[in-house]
């Protein structure tokens, strides 16, 4: 695969774009490239299990894997054992390797599931919306359809998920906070659709991330979200009463989505870890790649409000969009003085100040 290219609109798409497909895609073919290198890691804690796999993979058409392997909970569990030192993934490979060997039979890639030795807890299959649990075998659907592609997930495969960075949490635990399905589905089906009529480029790049909203609480006075890096497809969403409050998470933990997809394939920030800086959004010091994720998801935030106060919307917030704007200005200001960007960063950077630029002018 030629090498790629740095992006001009990756933050937002131009009409016709397809920056954030191919990214998308790269990413994915990168995560089929550790594959062996991961199971081989960590070989040591299921050697018999994993030669079975890589003697099945053998027959196996590359297609059918990349199919697996898009979805986010086989993909996260690769990304979390690559930086796991070898002897410290056990648990991680074998809920990788029974969810291969389950959605490789579910899809006719296989004759029949592997004979595992190892067995994890559980098996949670976004290719089948299933979760199986082990050895039992007990099975359950606690998947629930939003649009298209895109579920409200009861069950989440990532093994990370109680890793927390933010002072204010303390982990991604799934709790619908008392309310029922239908009012979640409803929230996210009407927050979608404020995307799709103001911003439809950007809905449609979230069809081809966006695979599974984990619930997370519902309350009233705050709001909560977030996402992994190595868990690209999935987000992590509070529910609240205010619909544009929603609207906002949702288009902000897609944009993280996307640049997670991204670093995927390129460092884009050469000091991104070290040392920390002012943040525009966090209440502790972070990181040079914390600002770019902030500003890079308020991007898109700034001109969702701003083509719903030119088209008059009743949803229409000008304190609102001057605020994200303000944000957006604090943010590219700690980048501008201090980002090294490779060459691929460098063109993210300029996409995010022309947009800055474009937000200073018209408001």
């Amino acid at each position: 695969m030629p090498a790629l290219s740095p992006p001009r609109d990756l933050t937002l798409p131009e009409p016709g774009s397809t920056t954030a497909r191919d990214v998308l895609s790269r990413a994915i073919g990168r995560c089929l490239r550790d594959l062996g290198p991961a199971l081989r890691a960590h070989a040591a804690s299921a050697p018999d299990d994993v030669a079975a796999l890589e003697r099945a993979l053998r027959a196996v058409p590359p297609g059918a894997l990349a199919a697996i392997l898009r979805r986010p909970h086989p993909s996260v569990l690769v990304r979390a054992l690559r930086a796991t030192p070898p002897g410290e993934g056990g648990e991680a490979l074998a809920a990788l390797l029974a969810t291969l060997s389950h959605d490789l039979h579910a899809l006719g890639a296989i004759g029949a599931p592997l004979p595992l030795r190892r067995l994890p807890p559980r098996v949670v299959s976004l290719v089948t919306r299933e979760v199986a649990e082990l050895p039992a075998g007990t099975v359950s659907r606690p998947f629930h359809v939003v649009e298209g592609d895109t579920v409200l997930a009861l069950a989440d495969g990532n093994p990370l998920a109680m890793v927390e960075a933010h002072p204010d949490k303390q982990g991604n635990a799934i709790d619908l906070g008392g309310q029922p399905v239908d009012a979640w589905l409803a929230s996210l089906r009407a927050s979608l659709g404020v995307v799709a009529r103001t911003l439809p480029e950007v809905r449609e790049e979230m069809r081809l991330f966006v695979q599974a909203i984990v619930p997370v609480g519902a309350f009233e006075e705050r709001h909560l979200s977030a996402s992994y890096r190595e868990a690209v497809g999935t987000v992590y969403l509070s529910l609240h009463p205010r619909l544009m409050t929603m609207v906002e998470a949702l288009v902000h933990e897609f944009s993280h989505n996307k640049l997670n997809a991204l670093l995927e394939l390129d460092d884009v920030l050469e000091n991104a870890f070290e040392p920390l800086h002012r943040s525009p959004v966090r209440p502790d010091p972070r990181p040079l790649h914390g600002v770019l994720l902030a500003v890079h998801a308020f991007v898109p935030v700034a001109r969702l409000h701003q083509l719903l106060l030119e088209a008059g919307d009743p949803l229409a917030d000008e304190a609102r969009f001057r605020q994200v704007v303000r944000i957006n200005r604090e943010g590219t200001e700690v980048l501008r003085a201090h980002a090294r960007a490779t060459p691929v960063g460098q063109a993210l950077l300029e996409e995010l100040y022309r947009w800055d630029r474009h937000f200073a002018s018209g408001a």
